[in-house]
């Protein structure tokens, strides 16, 4: 019973240094609507793309990250000492950001941060995986995604007081230091894996080593609907950032509200979320398991409806409440996806099949803060106008409502191939 109670401390710990990253990496998307910010790194007010492409160098770092450095992780190093690893190298990358002069060097340190953040998830996948049966993950899976609510709704607020009473580099600072002195002692004290996976067997050489992670990318990629889940999670994560890279400047400077305001209103979304996950997650473990692909889809309805009476109401608060119940319907699909992959895929292949959907995941999705400030530039024709800049935005917001679209029609070709097996009297259990 105690090391039953002991592995939701690893839990909470993973839960906690997700919330850490997601202040990191949405730090950005608040620092931009500061005018010193933007003069230290060289662009201008108006230079959307650009602005957009600092999540998408994050992205990129993150997304190559998850796929190829995850299995390496998995076969050499184990779930505790990568996670050590990572918080280590994050910690040092964030602290010292401030210290590079230009946006070239800005964007090669927010791919850097990327990567040491690319393989956190599905080291956490395969930690639930190894403590948590098939029947009872969605609510450790659920907990643990709601630190990227909890993070993003911390995070605004944060960044913004932090902004408004000092100078940009010390968030940075504050959380370089967080990352370090928070994180790492967690994972040492709470974070164990099952004696069977300290007594597994390790790589004597790097040419065995290379062979083995081999072996778990194939059968990574012999995971059931790998392609399908893929594909899904792609676009979850594209309305994941998109809508929260671009949230406090769309409320700024296409909404109207002050920078003390955009900082509380950015948050709420991501409490939605937080709520929302976790209802998931009960809801994942209440339900047979064939009908959890009516969860993407009955949820990404309610993102793509929600999204779009954000951008067709002409009153600012009854947009904002719009993206709330936005982020709650996304934030219900969320456990969905690394449940779906733990059901589908071998234990000693976890970390690696979320590696490969995360991970490839993340790099198709990296690409949407550009091309909604792509859009949203179009759309605007340039102009520093309220009027044109409200317009740019609520057409780059039109994209997110896409990407929902996809999410329903993944979940439902889920549904139906998990029918077919159940009709066919194929066992849908993973050996």
């Amino acid at each position: 019973m105690q090391a039953r109670a002991f592995r939701w401390y690893g839990v909470i710990t993973l839960f906690v240094i997700v919330a850490i990253s997601y202040v990191d990496r949405i730090n950005i998307a608040v620092l931009i609507t500061d005018p010193a910010f933007l003069h230290h790194i060289g662009i201008s007010r108006d230079d959307r793309v650009s602005q957009g492409l600092l999540a998408t160098a994050f992205m990129v770092g993150y997304g190559v990250s998850a796929f190829v450095l995850t299995p390496f992780c998995a076969a050499l190093f184990g779930v505790r000492r990568s996670l050590i690893a990572g918080l280590s190298l994050w910690g040092v990358v964030t602290f010292i950001t401030p210290w590079f002069d230009g946006y070239g060097m800005l964007l090669a340190s927010r791919v850097l941060l990327g990567i040491s953040e690319g393989p956190l998830f599905s080291l956490a996948s395969s930690y639930i995986k190894a403590h948590f049966e098939s029947h009872e993950n969605g609510k450790p899976n659920s907990f643990v995604n709601m630190g990227t609510g909890l993070g993003l709704a911390l995070g605004y607020p944060l960044i913004g007081f932090m902004l408004a009473s000092f100078h940009w580099e010390i968030s940075f600072y504050v959380l370089g230091l967080i990352n370090i002195a928070l994180g790492i002692p967690l994972v040492l004290a709470f974070v164990r894996m099952p004696a069977v996976y300290s007594s597994m067997k390790k790589p004597k050489s790097v040419g065995e080593a290379m062979a083995h992670v081999g072996d778990i990318v194939k059968g990574a990629l012999q995971t059931r609907y790998l392609v399908l889940i893929t594909v899904l999670t792609s676009a979850t994560l594209a309305y994941l950032w998109g809508s929260s890279n671009w949230l406090p400047t769309y409320l700024k400077e296409a909404r109207g509200f002050s920078l003390k305001e955009m900082g509380w209103l950015a948050s709420l979304p991501q409490y939605a979320t937080v709520v929302a996950v976790l209802v998931g997650g009960v809801i994942i473990d209440k339900i047979e398991r064939q009908r959890v692909p009516f969860i993407f889809m009955v949820a990404s309805a309610g993102v793509a409806l929600s999204v779009l009476l954000a951008i067709c109401t002409e009153d600012r608060y009854l947009a904002a409440y719009a993206l709330i119940a936005a982020n709650f319907c996304w934030g219900l699909q969320s456990p969905a996806i690394p449940s779906t992959v733990q059901y589908c895929s071998r234990p000693e292949h976890v970390a690696s099949a979320f590696g490969v959907v995360n991970g490839t995941g993340s790099l198709v999705a990296g690409f949407m803060p550009a091309l909604m400030g792509a859009v949203i530039t179009l759309m605007s024709g340039g102009q520093g106008a309220s009027g044109g800049a409200a317009s740019g935005f609520f057409a780059g917001f039109a994209l997110l409502i896409g990407t929902q679209l996809i999410v329903f029609a993944c979940g439902f070709l889920l549904w139906l191939r998990e029918r077919k097996l159940q009709v066919t009297g194929i066992s849908a259990t993973p050996a």
